[in-house]
């Protein structure tokens, strides 16, 4: 897998200024208590309760949750090729991290409005985004709102997203907090998750309920039949992104990289045109001497697919395959 991923230069400057002067030390016990949470299935509300802990965010967690988003909307982007958003609504922004995702999909973007109920995480983003050089971030408006209050601010947009957010609610309440989301949305809405069970319930939540209300899958599921997904699997990808020094301290990491596991998926009205593929890889292709397997998301369900190393043609096509690619 292809080191990608990477955060813009102009974000990436911002984050380091950010971290000057500060304990790494501190840094890397925040990022421990933000990791436990997420691991133990939870978001990470109950573990940002000062400034160093969303100083930690920026340096051990911002990175992978631009990696995902980025990842996620270069997908809706091929899915959607002629639509191009005016105007964002990012919804439970935290650091701006799917907004910054946003502009390198869709630069002409020329409005944003980033919502989040913790007004230190909204007064950082304005730290970040000053002097970017995108103008529509450096003008953002950034409001104080819980997202279960999202229907009632008046608030709309033709690209609506929520990164990371769902995990901060219980499962019963995502279907409603879902449909909300929707109902500011005029063109697509992006829902990205932790890709963890607790993260991919709450994305096949929010997927039923918007199949019931008339959404238009966009991605990743090649279908709008029910989600064939059954436990203990869940359907998540991975994006590998590039850590820097003060990732590495922050998480006491050794490698150079990392992975991260996301679910996500994507809505449209019915006047976006898409072009939906016919399979989806939900797994790292399996190679051996003979054949390369392929489990496959299909209208039909899920399928197993062996292509034999005989069958030349079929067999290059595979090899040029990787987990969450479209055929």
């Amino acid at each position: 897998m292809a080191v990608s991923g990477d955060l813009p230069a102009a974000l990436k400057q911002a984050i380091e200024r950010q971290l000057e002067g500060v304990s790494r030390s501190e840094l890397g016990k925040a990022s421990a208590r933000l990791s436990e949470q997420y691991r133990a299935g939870g978001g990470s509300a109950a573990a940002l309760s000062g400034h160093a802990d969303i100083l930690s965010y920026l340096a051990a967690r911002m990175p992978a949750t631009y990696a995902a988003n980025a990842a996620a909307l270069a997908e809706v982007r091929r899915r959607a090729p002629a639509f191009l958003p005016d105007s964002l609504l990012d919804i439970g922004a935290g650091s701006g991290a799917a907004s910054w995702a946003a502009f390198d999909a869709w630069p002409a973007i020329a409005e944003v409005t980033m919502l989040d109920r913790h007004q230190a995480f909204l007064d950082i983003v304005g730290s970040l985004v000053a002097g970017s050089g995108i103008p529509a971030l450096e003008a953002s408006r950034r409001l104080v709102l819980d997202m279960r209050n999202v229907g009632g601010s008046g608030r709309s947009a033709e690209l609506v997203i929520a990164s990371y957010a769902l995990i901060e609610l219980p499962v019963d309440a995502v279907a409603a907090a879902a449909a909300d989301f929707w109902r500011t949305t005029t063109g697509i809405l992006i829902l990205v998750e932790p890709g963890t069970p607790a993260g991919f319930a709450r994305i096949r939540a929010a997927r039923a309920a918007l199949l019931d209300a008339g959404a238009a899958i966009v991605a990743p599921c090649p279908h709008r039949n029910a989600c064939p997904i059954v436990k203990p699997d869940w359907c998540h990808f991975s994006e590998r992104l590039p850590r820097s020094r003060d990732h590495r301290l922050a998480k006491s990491a050794m490698l150079g990289f990392e992975d991260e596991k996301y679910s996500y998926a994507a809505f449209a009205r019915p006047e976006v045109a898409l072009d939906l593929p016919s399979a989806r890889v939900l797994s790292a292709p399996r190679m051996s001497k003979a054949d390369i397997r392929l489990k496959l998301c299909t209208s039909a369900g899920l399928v197993e697919e062996t292509v034999p190393r005989r069958d030349k043609a079929a067999y290059a096509e595979a090899r040029r395959l990787d987990w969450g690619d479209a055929l």
